[in-house]
């Protein structure tokens, strides 16, 4: 089980990486075609006119996209925003309970924002819901990344809640010391 979910929370990730890529593309095209219009016009031609419709709309999708499908990944890595300093405050046990009911809080939240936003994706596709651009896009494709990304983000804090409780610590309080360059283990 534990290979599954961690292959699971590293295929989120590769999608999320994925989604930034093709920002990149799309955005290097559009400029490429706005210089090569550039350059038709100072020899002379008449400009093609090149244009990635809905480019803002495409790129903001796919930016939300992989907001969310990083999340899962990234908590597990230990890159997330925590409040370390307090945490690192507190005795043993006192950490050890307050870990606990952030990860299950954070659980609760977080399978609420997915249940929600699971179901704006059902109304999405039942209403036959697009996007106002140019480009018609129907809307339950970035909301169903997102809701992915939530479900993922719910696994994985589940997943460490029930590490937390077997273990006494959550996995990635090893890694956020790689990743805030706190050697020392707090």
């Amino acid at each position: 089980m534990r290979n599954f979910l961690d292959r699971f929370y590293a295929l989120t990730l590769w999608l999320a990486a994925a989604c930034l890529v093709a920002i990149g593309i799309l955005v290097a095209v559009q400029v490429i075609g706005r210089v090569a219009d550039l350059l038709l016009k100072l020899t002379g031609r008449p400009p093609y006119g090149f244009m990635i419709a809905s480019l803002a709309e495409i790129a903001g999708y796919l930016l939300a996209a992989a907001t969310f499908l990083a999340l899962a990944a990234t908590l597990k890595r230990g890159a997330h925003i925590r409040v370390t300093m307090l945490v690192g405050a507190l005795p043993p046990r006192a950490r050890f309970l307050f870990e606990l009911w952030a990860l299950a809080t954070g659980s609760a939240f977080v399978a609420f924002m997915t249940w929600s936003v699971a179901r704006l994706v059902w109304d999405s596709i039942r209403f036959n819901e697009v996007s106002y651009g140019l480009l018609p896009i129907p809307l339950a494709i970035p909301q169903a990344a997102m809701a992915v990304g939530l479900l993922a983000l719910l696994v994985v804090l589940v997943d460490e809640l029930a590490i937390t409780w077997r273990t006494g610590r959550p996995s990635f309080r090893s890694e956020e010391g790689s990743v805030t360059g706190i050697a020392k283990e707090i």
